[in-house]
């Protein structure tokens, strides 16, 4: 099949990224990445949550980090809004796109937002609503579609379902997420064929995490499928507090690497994108998580 002659990328660095890092990343750092990030060529930035402090305190300067943002022209910014009160807290920061997220996994949506599917769907239900009643996009992420820490291999019903119920509340945009990296190719496709049954493919992206070194092969095989749309994380910065042992997203950079040996456009410049995952890097004292900026940064100095 023929691959898609461009690529969408969704920086999450700055959010999901960053959520879980113990020590407190200031505004100013969180501002500086989204800066570099949106100078690298990035149009699609999540850059915050609206969530309680008290369960993810990193995302408390929420409104500060939005404020602080020099918009750039053409640049989509997004923010997590799990409930009709975080939603109402994000207006200030004008949003282009909010982001809703549940799960696949039953387990999994008890353990990560204390609600069963069911009752994350009636939370979400009023916030798609009044979204879309102020012109604001509505991305709804499906956590735990390939594998589950607590429930194992989860079916492409599941997902399904899943995406079904999100089609009826009116989300716009489906990511379909492979929360713990469990996902080899054909299995994230049986869940991206799942996830088209309801969605169209310029309305499903992909969100893989490389736990188990497939993340790349992933993106690969959803290319194949013509899908042309994904999640990736600056520096390979993130992980999940409720998936023990689960490693970061993919790595933006080795994302963009693998798409200009394709031959596909991106419109990211991938040596400024690499600065930009060293700048929070050397802020959180360690080297950045890519393969492709250790390559790149080793070839620079040596």
């Amino acid at each position: 099949m023929q691959l898609p002659s461009k690529v969408k990328l969704v920086d999450v660095g700055p959010r999901d990224g960053l959520q879980n890092e113990k020590e407190p990343v200031p505004a100013a750092i969180k501002i500086a990445l989204v800066h570099r990030l949106q100078e690298a060529g990035l149009r699609e930035i999540e850059v915050t949550s609206y969530v309680s402090p008290k369960w993810v305190p990193q995302m408390a300067d929420a409104a500060q980090v939005m404020a602080g943002i020099a918009r750039r022209p053409g640049v989509r910014y997004s923010v997590l809004t799990p409930n009709l009160k975080g939603f109402e807290a994000s207006l200030e920061g004008r949003p282009d796109e909010i982001v809703i997220f549940g799960a696949a996994s039953e387990a999994f949506s008890q353990r990560n937002i204390n609600c069963s599917i069911a009752e994350s769907i009636e939370r979400f239900a009023p916030v798609v609503e009044a979204a879309r009643a102020k012109g604001i996009h509505v991305r709804a992420a499906m956590s735990t579609a390939v594998g589950c820490p607590y429930e194992g291999e989860i079916a492409p019903e599941r997902v399904e379902m899943f995406a079904r119920r999100m089609k009826e509340i009116g989300v716009q945009h489906l990511g379909v997420a492979d929360t713990i990296g469990v996902g080899t190719p054909r299995k994230v496709q049986r869940a991206m064929e799942a996830a088209l049954k309801h969605f169209s493919p310029a309305d499903v992206s992909g969100h893989f995490h490389d736990t188990y070194g497939q993340a790349l092969a992933n993106t690969l095989a959803c290319l194949e499928m013509g899908i042309w749309q994904f999640d990736a994380s600056v520096a390979g910065l993130g992980g999940c507090p409720y998936a023990k042992g689960a490693t970061g997203n993919v790595a933006t950079e080795d994302v963009v690497f693998m798409l200009d040996g394709l031959g596909i456009e991106t419109g990211i410049d991938l040596d400024q994108l690499v600065d930009a995952g060293k700048f929070i890097s050397d802020f959180l004292g360690r080297k950045p998580n890519s393969r492709a900026a250790t390559a790149i940064l080793n070839k620079r100095t040596a």
